[in-house]
């Protein structure tokens, strides 16, 4: 745990998702040259938020699960000039994660910032595209949770936890999503939960709790399809302004659109 920023009135942070960076600098995902659009989205997070105080990269950031295409994504978030933290998705390799992580913190799950305390879980599977959360990951939550009830909090992690409107996406979300919500609803200082995998912006409020997703760096799936389908928008980020009395103000912004072109047409990925 540590705390890279003292008590403020707000933070902020700043979600990366789903980059799908390659070993290859110049590797495509369905048309798009995933380096190039990161590198793009982190342009543009430079200029519309000068003073980041946390950068959280939820999984799938890289499409090989190579060093190369980890270092590569170091490279780029480390423009931000932010401490950051990274979680694993379907696609990474967390043995490769973890040697392109050396010498940093970013696989630390529990980071208090502020008046808050923000939670990352691991939901990957080795060998699987759905997410579940083993018995340690609910502990770690639940223990993170309950030793800090005078914070706000804020969890992570990359599979969706509630359906968001796509009937392809439905089977490969979070297996467990009930074991999560047993935990979150015994604690009532949970504000928000934050993931990626959709390639898309989603944003709910349940029962008190604000639903976040966000869209990909690179390519973005079609909103409320029944097939895997791809999105003409461009890639993006998402901002979260982390308020001292527990409100979380948040946002996407997206790049140019004419920036990069995209096999719209794509059959998967």
């Amino acid at each position: 745990m540590s705390s890279p920023s003292s008590q403020s009135s707000s933070v902020l942070v700043v979600q990366l998702t789903d980059s799908h960076l390659f070993a290859e600098a110049d590797g495509t995902l369905l048309g798009m040259p995933t380096r190039a659009s990161l590198d793009a989205v982190v342009e543009r997070v430079l200029i519309e938020q000068p003073a980041i105080d946390l950068v959280l990269a939820t999984g799938d950031l890289s499409q090989d699960g190579s060093v190369e295409s980890y270092q590569a994504f170091r490279d780029a978030s480390d423009r931000l000039n932010a401490p950051a933290r990274w979680i694993p998705g379907n696609h990474d390799e967390p043995r490769e994660m973890s040697i392109a992580a050396q010498d940093s913190d970013f696989l630390e799950p529990v980071i208090d910032i502020g008046n808050w305390r923000i939670t990352l879980l691991d939901s990957a599977v080795s060998g699987a595209v759905p997410g579940f959360l083993q018995d340690g990951q609910l502990q770690l939550l639940a223990q993170a949770l309950s030793e800090a009830p005078q914070r706000h909090h804020l969890v992570c992690l990359h599979h969706h936890p509630v359906p968001i409107g796509a009937a392809w996406m439905a089977p490969i979300g979070l297996r467990n999503p009930e074991a999560l919500f047993e935990v979150l609803e015994r604690f009532p200082h949970v504000r928000g939960l934050l993931w990626g995998h959709v390639h898309q912006a989603f944003d709910q409020t349940v029962n008190g709790l604000r639903l976040l997703a966000s869209p990909s760096t690179c390519i973005q799936f079609a909103p409320d399809s029944v097939d895997f389908g791809l999105d003409a928008v461009a890639p993006g980020y998402r901002w979260l302004r982390l308020h001292e009395d527990g409100q979380l103000e948040t946002g996407v912004s997206r790049i140019d659109p004419d920036l990069f072109d995209v096999d719209i047409n794509g059959a998967g990925y």
